[in-house]
């Protein structure tokens, strides 16, 4: 069994290598930073030294480079659809380099990946993705609104191919995982700031470990009822609700 994992070189990424090492013979860690994918890399064998890990780093902004990642590892039974970033501000002060960028990794750079693993899983018929998206998939994002825009990207296109996949009894299955605010760099990144202490990210990655097999994967009760509470409200209600929201996340 052979699990590839984007964005692996820290946060969500990096721990569920840690956690999904015991049951994969060989695991592919795809990343940026090569010292960090290294470093994982030891600490896994240490605990797993029986797993074959290949760390790979490579900036999925080029699709040249999806390509050429399927190409060396096409069999793989576990893809996860990691690696992204977000930003946070007025969609007119953010630079349109950094939007674009931000498009290409969290949209292009998976929407690329999970087609062409979707291919060679529907010739095996077997296997899965794992497309980590957010609780912001669900809801317009004011102040966050590409990264808003892309997580509900993420969310759509996966429950799309769940329908295609069902109606021809495929036995490839994909998931999307819908997490709200973890405790990762993620925040310092977006340049965001959250009053309240995010979820812990191995007791979160934990739960999805243990409910793989379901489609949508939100790992806290309080942000599946915030998500079922958003869905009653009318659109321009939430969009309000979400804008003060990010504006205390602001850093200034």
């Amino acid at each position: 069994m052979k699990a590839l994992i984007t964005g692996a070189s820290s946060g969500i990424g990096s721990e569920l290598a840690k956690q999904l090492a015991g049951q994969f013979d060989q695991m592919v860690l795809v990343g940026r930073d090569q010292t960090r994918l290294t470093a994982l890399q030891q600490t896994i064998n240490v605990t797993y030294p029986n797993v074959k890990i290949t760390t790979v780093s490579l900036d999925l902004n080029e699709v040249a480079n999806c390509r050429q990642l399927h190409a060396l590892h096409p069999d793989v039974d576990l893809l996860i659809n990691n690696a992204g970033f977000g930003s946070c501000g007025a969609f007119v002060d953010d630079p349109l380099e950094k939007d674009l960028a931000m498009i290409q990794t969290n949209v292009v750079a998976l929407h690329t990946l999970t087609k062409l693993y979707l291919v060679s899983m529907q010739t095996r018929d077997h296997g899965q993705i794992l497309n980590v998206g957010s609780i912001a998939g669900f809801m317009p994002g004011p102040l966050m609104s590409t990264y808003y825009a892309t997580k509900n990207y993420v969310v759509r296109l996966s429950e799309g191919i769940r329908e295609e996949l069902r109606r021809t009894k495929s036995k490839v299955k994909i998931s999307v995982l819908c997490p709200g605010p973890v405790a990762t760099n993620f925040a310092k990144t977006a340049y965001v700031k959250f009053n309240f202490n995010g979820a812990d990210c191995t007791k979160m990655v934990r739960y999805v470990v243990k409910h793989l097999h379901r489609f949508y994967i939100i790992p806290s009760f309080k942000i599946r009822l915030a998500r079922f509470g958003m869905s009653l409200l009318p659109t321009s209600w939430v969009a309000r609700i979400v804008y003060r929201i990010q504006a205390k996340r602001q850093n200034g």
